[in-house]
């Protein structure tokens, strides 16, 4: 196996998670017929492939004169990798950046038998074709110029992930605050469907046929009336504060909406889905559509 220090395996780390954005964004951009900057981070590069590279040259390199083992070491470390992670960030943010729930073959929406497949192809590319001169390109800096370059991508790409971890736990609060708000405005509408539902016609037949009953009984009769007009009163004053609750909370869902941010998410990440607050997730997505 070849062997590579601790700066030039984060150099290999880097120099993959940029080829691995250039190939994401550029398959997402002819998919989406628009181009995407694709990815968890805001800079040009994804440290999925990053990392998958690292695990496929660690587990492919001792099989090089092998292209079949080749295949199958890197297909199934890139896929264990890629499972792993995508079900530690649905676990941690609520999200799920990528999904393949719709594609064949898939487990659990988080890896399929067509990624695997193009990881294995990826790994021969690499291991038999770019890995080469990616190497050539290393071994060529010096080690003061390479330990240079290592710490200053290092520092970019550790407050790259400081900002967007930031923004994905934004994200993951806000989803939890819409879904309760939603929550809430569905109770709301079902409480002024009962009392719209007792203020219409047929709620008023019913308290006239009552109060016909009522008057029967001569000596209950005003009291009775009475009741009944402050009952209706209530009801509709309960309406009106109701329905003035409910434009408050619209505005507190509007105000819990960085419309930039969401954007930016969405736009990177576009089969990006959340189980747990599905209906709220979709709800955004359209939202920023009309916008």
């Amino acid at each position: 196996m070849y062997t590579y220090n601790f700066i030039q395996w984060l150099m290999f780390f880097y120099i993959y998670c940029f080829f691995g954005w250039c190939f994401e964004s550029a398959y997402v951009s002819l998919q989406k017929r628009k181009l995407v900057n694709r990815g968890f981070l805001n800079g040009p590069y994804l440290p999925l492939y990053g990392s998958g590279a690292i695990s496929v040259l660690f587990t492919a390199l001792p099989f090089r004169e092998n292209p079949v083992w080749v295949y199958v070491a890197g297909a199934l470390t890139a896929t264990l990798l890629e499972y792993i992670t995508g079900v530690v960030m649905e676990a941690v943010f609520k999200v799920r950046y990528w999904d393949y729930s719709n594609q064949k073959f898939n487990f659990q929406g988080h890896i399929c038998l067509s990624s695997t497949i193009a990881w294995g192809f990826l790994s021969l590319a690499m291991v038999f074709g770019f890995h080469k001169p990616v190497e050539g390109l290393i071994f060529c800096f010096k080690a003061n110029t390479l330990n240079l370059i290592v710490l200053v991508v290092s520092v970019i790409m550790a407050a790259d992930c400081a900002v967007s971890f930031k923004v994905a736990f934004e994200f993951r609060e806000v989803l939890g605050k819409l879904q309760g708000l939603k929550e809430e405005l569905r109770l709301m509408q079902k409480r002024l469907e009962v009392i719209e539902a007792v203020l219409n016609d047929e709620g008023r037949q019913r308290l006239e046929q009552l109060g016909q009953v009522l008057e029967e009984r001569r000596e209950q009769k005003e009291q009775k009336r009475e009741e009944r007009r402050e009952q209706l009163e209530q009801l509709k004053e309960e309406l009106a504060q109701l329905k003035e609750k409910q434009l408050i909370y619209k505005d507190r869902i509007k105000g819990h909406m960085n419309v930039r941010k969401l954007k930016t998410l969405f736009g990177r990440n576009p089969s990006a889905v959340s189980r747990k607050y599905n209906e709220i997730f979709e709800e955004l997505r359209e939202r920023l559509k009309e916008k």
